[in-house]
């Protein structure tokens, strides 16, 4: 357990932090004043930002249902799961198949303080929670250990986590890491917002200067590489809302969609 003041120096209530923001800008209600008010500017500086978020979500569910149905992935390791919402991880994926197992991982203290609603398995399933940054991956492997079974596939859930990491960090590396412990037939989801759009960097570059995080827009194909050496299922890396599409995402306008995803593959 945390001390109360390490716990409060790292819930950071002074100035906004991503999972918070993203929460206030799907609608949620798990933020502070600080998180709205980042929320607002950067709506007012790129209102689309709303509905990118919405489509990372939705993506999130059609992954995972792709991933349970057809794919036959019955293990999940969700990495920077954020706050939950709807249609959770193990919501869709134990929905498909109950006995689907889920590990989630996220370093914001107010993600472990709800964690209890991400942990409600089936009888038949399981759900875990790690507290930890997505560059430990060897005490997130080794914890996931404790819930997954590593010599079967699993379904690596990592969308806007590498947007979070700079370069400096070695994203591309730390995407490798978890993907060389999985065995061949898991599955990578990853998504992150483009720098595609003036008016996203813009607002991006007013929400770092003031969070207690950063967030870094990249080229398309700097993000596709994160992928290097598995094979794209179709239709590859695209807009997020045009990843196998349904009702819901078709509502987009596709200019508007500054945010890429793919799954892929490990053979």
């Amino acid at each position: 357990m945390h001390s109360d003041e390490t716990w409060r120096a790292r819930l950071r209530t002074d100035r906004p932090h991503s999972a918070r923001v993203w929460n206030y800008l799907l609608g949620g209600k798990d933020h502070y004043p600080v998180d709205s008010a980042a929320g607002e500017m950067i709506l007012q500086n790129f209102p689309q930002i709303a509905a990118i978020a919405r489509q990372q979500r939705a993506f999130l569910k059609r992954a995972v249902r792709f991933l349970a149905a057809e794919a036959g992935i019955r293990q999940f390791l969700d990495i920077g799961t954020g706050l939950p919402t709807a249609d959770n991880t193990h919501e869709v994926a134990q929905g498909i198949a109950p006995q689907s197992r889920v590990v989630y991982v996220d370093n914001d203290p107010i993600v472990l303080v709800h964690a209890e609603a991400l942990l409600r398995s089936t009888p038949e399933g399981a759900c875990a929670y790690i507290d930890a940054d997505a560059r430990d991956t060897g005490r997130i492997l080794a914890r996931a250990a404790d819930t997954l079974d590593f010599s079967r596939p699993v379904g690596l859930i990592m969308l806007g986590i590498m947007g979070q990491l700079p370069d400096s960090d070695d994203p591309a590396g730390v995407v490798k890491r978890f993907v060389d412990a999985l065995p061949p037939g898991s599955y990578v989801a990853l998504s992150d917002g483009t720098d595609t759009s003036e008016g996203l960097k813009n607002a991006i570059a007013a929400y770092n200067s003031r969070s207690a995080n950063s967030y870094h827009l990249r080229p398309p194909e700097q993000i596709e590489s994160f992928l290097d050496g598995l094979r794209l299922v179709e239709p590859g890396l695209v807009r997020t809302a045009q990843w196998r599409p349904d009702e819901e995402a078709l509502r987009i306008d596709p200019e508007e969609d500054h945010a890429v995803a793919a799954v892929a593959v490990k053979e």
